[in-house]
């Protein structure tokens, strides 16, 4: 077999790595300028002038190839993300926050319980009309005919044991992010990865779980539903945070699902602030409003009782949004995360594909 080999073309391929050096960056900028293209590109001259990007990087190439691939086209007003765009911004956070995800998973999720189908247990149980004759232990069965004596070995019916497999169903699952004024105040920009993890578990499903069922939902004063496709453009606003309408839409969402599992999770940095009382909107930003509160974890208890765990993951560490989330966490008999934003899509990606229940102790 013959080969023939070309020329290296270093600057080529110097060239192709700044490509996608750039689109990297042009994602998160995306993300930060709540999907506006131009900002986003006006934001990559910036730091261009200003010394933070290489003055080789030719960012005029870059767009004509963002136009070239339909990631971008000319809409009223200047450029525009398409459909592709979108769908690429969700791959690029599924990579950057479950990069480490395992490849071959069959796209279920475990239970608490046993069951057919699934992967086979060490375990083993008597036969039952129906099973799977596949899962039979042959061994098992042998030694339990065998305790009669071996003079006559007979298999009877009640011999037959068989494994047990781990039962895997499908989930729906009702995201809730935090859009109150928090997720921007002080300068640190939380809402960024917030919306990197809600684009990065939508792809997770779409792609890895095509059985699941993701809906998402943002809370501020109020709580309203939103298409995936809206998640690039959503930005933090000046809300309180009204943490009991967030759940109480999800419930009225997951009542309408009939997957077996049904779950919440709730990104936000913020104690619940706001309620809507009377046609009125009740707030109290400061301290934890007891008003508020026991409102909010009456919703919690609704959720337990209904079979829906609630999964927070707190990205702020104040001593009284933990207290707040620690009674959340036990009412819910649900999972608590206190993590910095670094360690969110971690987080994330282990408690869904486990799904395991972790308490706040």
């Amino acid at each position: 077999m013959r080969f023939a080999y070309l020329e290296w073309d270093d600057a080529f391929r110097r060239f192709v790595q700044s490509m996608e050096n750039l689109r990297k960056l042009f994602y998160q900028l995306l993300l930060r300028t709540d999907g506006d293209v131009d900002e986003a590109l006006r934001w990559l001259e910036e730091l261009q002038a200003r010394g933070y990007l290489p003055e080789d990087w030719d960012l005029e190439a870059f767009k004509r190839q963002l136009q070239e691939e339909n990631l971008v086209e000319e809409g009223e007003g200047g450029l525009k993300l398409t459909r592709k765009g979108e769908r690429a911004i969700r791959r690029e956070s599924l990579e950057l926050i479950f990069g480490g995800l395992r490849k071959g998973m069959a796209g279920h999720h475990r239970t608490v319980h046993t069951g057919a189908g699934g992967e086979r247990l060490s375990e083993t149980r008597a036969f039952h009309f129906g099973d799977n004759l596949a899962d039979l232990d042959h061994p098992g069965t042998v030694k339990n005919a065998l305790r009669r004596g071996i003079e006559d070995i007979a298999i009877t019916e009640d011999d037959f044991e068989v494994f047990e497999t781990e039962h895997k169903t499908s989930v729906a699952t009702v995201l809730l992010l935090d859009v109150s004024h928090s997720m921007v105040l002080y300068g640190e920009d939380r809402m960024t990865p917030a919306k990197t993890v809600a684009l990065a578990l939508a792809e997770l499903i779409m792609v890895r779980y095509p059985k699941d069922d993701l809906e998402v939902v943002l809370f501020g004063d109020d709580a309203r539903q939103v298409p995936l496709e809206e998640l690039p453009y959503t930005g933090a606003g000046p809300y309180h945070t009204n943490t009991k309408a967030g759940l109480r839409m999800a419930q009225q969402i997951l009542r309408r699902k009939r997957h077996a599992q049904k779950q919440i999770f709730m990104i936000t940095d913020g104690k619940p602030s706001c309620i809507w009382e009377e046609g009125r909107l009740y707030k109290n930003a400061f301290g934890l409003d007891p008003k508020i509160v026991n409102r909010t974890l009456d919703e919690a208890v609704l959720c337990r009782r209904r079979g829906i765990p609630i999964t927070t993951f707190m990205v702020a560490q104040d001593s009284w949004l933990v207290d707040f989330v620690e009674q959340l966490t036990r009412m819910n008999h649900g999972r608590a995360y206190f993590t910095g934003l670094d360690d969110l899509g971690g987080y994330v990606f282990q408690d869904f594909v486990r799904n395991r229940k972790k308490r706040v102790r």
